[in-house]
């Protein structure tokens, strides 16, 4: 699946006008193709917790390949007026675009892995004026997908080994919304969704039941699950809480022993309101009671991790969850916060001139350099993550730094087994790299939770995991602050 395959015309204009206008400004003072470094990176995990899952560089590879601005976009440009009625861009500034193509280095950590804040997930370098144009597509894109394909490791986590069915287009933000959450969700832990375009597009399993308008339809329960029944024969989900959900469960018991004599296999019910572990419990009764062992229940209704985790203390007999809102609306946080910052600039000799942007707020305050991510390994999982910049010689003893509290730091014992996190996608524009397949990345995402101690994974007050800066580059970054304070 492709980009141009959901959205025919271009996604050029994809973009804030101030990026337009940064790169007309860059190319009226001759530093269009300055060679630049930015990072794209997140300040805080999401929804309180100790780790996040990184997702959507596939969209990001699909929109950097399209990049190049088409008649439509430069005759959209050309008609922009500003405040005094005169044209916004010159016309050789749209020629320039016009004959634009991109570029850049792209590095960036595959989807799937496990992330923490202030590591860049995307590093771009190349000329300024490239770089520059592409940060609102690559946060609008990253800053989604991470945060939903987070909420949905959560939640399949919570299940502890359940299946759980994405099924929230209807709440979702609009159609993009609805697609890229599906897609995000099924990379976080969902095992299918309801949303049958993302089944084409993403080759997703899908799974659904019917709604309470289909009993309404008939003239009684029984009788409408019935002809679902008979109408799927092997795939039947009745709905049981349309009017009364117990007596609901002995009409499909009923429906079901009716059409067993033909083959019919009675694949669920769901809860979809009420007390949802007594329901479920006296429901796992009367199913067994009439041999339908086998038959699982689903339970539906605004569900999320911290509900599903008090549903199974409770002991209910709920082994399929349906999740909706809670997770393709990430509702308890409805955005990542992910920014896209210039970290250095290359001057004519060659040498690297590290920019900063400075902030009341330390955690705020960008980290200089040409920055990769490494992280250290152990017998039994991950050990600790150290951002440094790769552009200047590595010291011999290896101290890993907490950003925000300096105090807190980790030595890393010399020849520990260690991974470097951002690997090359585009060189020079052209396209290195070979996605996974959306299963495979699904499938990352386990061993990478796997290779986190339990203690960071919790809901409640997580174990921070190790993950900072190098210690030089931990004072090369305070030296600099103090400098540009002065």
């Amino acid at each position: 699946m492709k980009l141009k395959d959901i959205y025919a015309s271009s996604l050029t204009l994809l973009t804030d006008l101030y990026q337009l206008t940064m790169a007309y400004g860059y190319w009226k003072q001759g530093m269009a193709e300055q060679e630049s470094v930015f990072h794209l990176y997140f300040r805080k995990n999401p929804f309180k917790g100790g780790y996040t899952i990184a997702a959507g560089l596939a969209y990001i590879i699909d929109y950097l390949e399209e990049l190049r601005f088409r008649e439509e976009d430069l005759a959209y440009l050309a008609s922009l007026k500003g405040s005094e009625q005169q044209s916004l861009f010159e016309p050789a500034f749209l020629d320039y675009l016009r004959e634009m193509r991109f570029t850049c280095d792209v590095e960036a950590i595959p989807e799937g892995t496990v992330v923490f804040p202030n590591e860049p997930l995307v590093r771009v370098r190349g000329p300024l004026l490239q770089a520059q144009l592409i940060e609102t597509p690559l946060l609008t894109i990253i800053n989604f997908q991470t945060l939903i394909a987070t909420k949905a490791a959560r939640v399949a986590d919570a299940a502890k080994g359940n299946r759980v069915v994405e099924f929230g287009m209807r709440r979702a933000q609009g159609i993009d919304g609805a697609l890229a959450a599906s897609r995000a969700a099924y990379i976080g832990g969902a095992a299918a969704t309801s949303n049958i375009l993302a089944g084409k597009l993403f080759g997703i399993p899908l799974s659904g039941t019917h709604a309470h308008s289909w009993v309404q339809a008939f003239a009684s329960e029984q009788e409408a699950f019935r002809a679902y029944g008979e109408a799927f024969p092997f795939d039947s989900v009745f709905l049981v809480d349309t009017y009364n959900t117990l007596e609901g469960v002995k009409k499909a018991i009923a429906a079901a022993t009716e059409l067993k004599p033909l083959g019919f296999k009675f694949n669920a019910i769901r809860l979809d309101s009420g007390d949802l572990t007594y329901l479920s419990v006296e429901a796992r009764k009367l199913l067994d009671a009439a041999g339908f062992e086998s038959t699982n229940i689903v339970a539906s209704n605004d569900l999320d991790e911290h509900i599903i985790t008090s549903l199974r203390q409770e002991g209910s007999k709920v082994n399929i969850w349906g999740v909706g809102t809670q997770m393709v609306t990430a509702y308890d946080q409805p955005a990542l916060g992910g920014v896209y910052k210039l970290a250095a600039l290359q001057q004519k000799d060659g040498s690297w001139s590290y920019k900063i942007k400075l902030s009341e707020q330390l955690a705020k305050t960008s980290t200089p350099g040409v920055l990769q991510v490494r992280r250290f390994l152990q017998e039994n999982g991950y050990l600790a993550d150290m951002i440094f910049n790769e552009a200047e010689k590595q010291p011999e003893r290896v101290v890993v730094v907490d950003p925000v509290d300096s105090t807190r730091r980790k030595v890393i014992a010399p020849g520990t087994a260690y991974k470097d996190l951002l690997v090359p996608i585009f060189i020079k524009g052209e396209l290195t790299y070979t996605a996974p397949a959306l299963p495979a990345i699904k499938a990352k995402v386990q061993q990478e939770l796997n290779a986190l101690h339990e203690s960071i994974r919790r809901y409640l007050n997580p174990h921070s995991y190790p993950a900072g800066l190098e210690e030089s580059l931990h004072q090369f970054k305070i030296d600099l602050v103090l400098k540009l304070k002065e």
